[in-house]
């Protein structure tokens, strides 16, 4: 496993997480079966945004054991009443949906401490100008929770979330499919049918993962299946199938993206993201699957894939790109940006005009000019 600093909490993740979602139709002897091989691959971060008593009964059980060696993300405004799950802002519910949570995970705090599925930016307001965020507040002090994350499927909540400069860390839904499509607070535009998707990432994603990077607030990914309809041709927006390594190494190639949380029903889906780990260049490629999709080519625009390299006089030319990303989406170069630009051994100015890396690239990116702006921007 390979970990990765999760924005500025300090935290190591491991780049596979367990999204435990499912684990309410498996029994507890599939529950320790999926938990036990993640650890002993060496993943260390698990979601639990579930309400359901039973669900966060047996998810404690199976983690209690080895409760040090996980990082737990668990949510605030989750609730179950009546038999069902609810998310709420009352806060007459949250408090004891939240001591409940710690109860069942048999735990006396996360280190994750989420604000709870917010996808309407008004919401999103009142929160943070309300008792929701006081109780989270107290939470930290109180050393229940250790650091202030959020949940949202929506950029534009989670852009706001990460210039509020008090949640440090975003899970965010992120995979080619949905980086395609327009900012909304509407579940159904995003789990449709793609009618809305665009041709190439969406500038409000794209300001998203920039100001994460440059912020250092971290991003864990949920939904880098497209709930499952990337892995089946048919349902695919791009006419053909990924397989989980390369969804995985898609999310994990975004800016600011730490860990992706991989919903798994059985051990063997779980070995299925796994082998993201030992996977080949080939096998990651996710690349030529985009550029040859009929409607969503993605043209003109560096996804950070690789297929430019080698470079013939030693760029990383993807790393270049995402540094200039991240300086054009702010009015003046964020210093931390700069920095790690600067600290590059081959910069964009030792680019010789070659071409030789642009018949490689799948979406027809103009390395050379791009590599010749990027030396303008950054002065060398």
């Amino acid at each position: 496993m390979r970990y990765r600093e999760l924005g500025r909490t300090g935290l190591q993740v491991s780049e596979i997480g367990f999204g435990a979602e499912w684990i309410g139709g498996m029994d507890l002897a599939e529950v320790h079966a999926v938990a036990d091989r993640g650890r002993a691959a060496g993943m260390n971060l698990v979601d639990c945004w579930m309400a359901d008593p039973a669900v966060r009964s047996r998810l404690g059980e199976v983690l209690a054991p080895t409760r040090d060696q996980w990082i737990i993300q668990g949510h605030i405004g989750s609730t179950w009443q009546d038999g069902q799950y609810v998310r709420t802002r009352d806060m007459a519910q949250v408090r004891p949906a939240f001591d409940d949570l710690l109860e069942r995970l048999q735990t006396d705090h996360v280190e994750l401490g989420m604000i709870h599925y917010v996808d309407r930016v008004d919401e999103f307001r009142e929160i943070m100008a309300g008792p929701f965020i006081e109780y989270v507040r107290e939470l930290l002090a109180e050393g229940r929770i250790q650091h202030i994350g959020l949940s949202t499927h929506n950029p534009e909540v989670a852009q706001r979330a990460a210039e509020s400069g008090e949640i440090e860390m975003i899970m965010f839904s992120l995979n080619p499919a949905y980086d395609l499509m327009p900012a909304s607070d509407d579940l159904e535009t995003l789990f449709g049918d793609f009618a809305e998707a665009g041709a190439r990432i969406d500038p409000t994603r794209e300001k998203l993962y920039a100001t994460c990077a440059a912020r250092g607030v971290g991003l864990t990914v949920m939904k880098p299946y497209a709930g499952g309809r990337l892995l089946d041709a048919e349902k695919s927006p791009f006419g053909a199938a990924l397989t989980a390594p390369q969804c995985l190494h898609y999310c994990l190639t975004r800016q600011a993206v730490a860990s992706v949380l991989a919903g798994v029903e059985s051990v063997a889906q779980l070995e299925d993201a796994l082998r993201y780990l030992d996977a080949t260049p080939e096998e990651l490629d996710y690349a030529s699957i985009l550029a040859a999709a009929p409607a969503h080519a993605y043209f003109g625009q560096c996804i950070y894939c690789g297929h430019c390299q080698p470079c013939t006089v030693g760029i990383n030319i993807a790393t270049v790109n995402k540094y200039a990303d991240l300086a054009l989406a702010h009015d003046d170069i964020p210093p931390s940006v700069r920095e790690h630009y600067e600290a590059l051994d081959v910069k964009a100015g030792d680019c010789t005009g070659c071409g030789t890396c642009e018949p490689n690239c799948p979406f027809g990116v103009p390395i050379a000019k791009r590599m010749e702006e990027t030396a303008a921007l950054f002065g060398c």
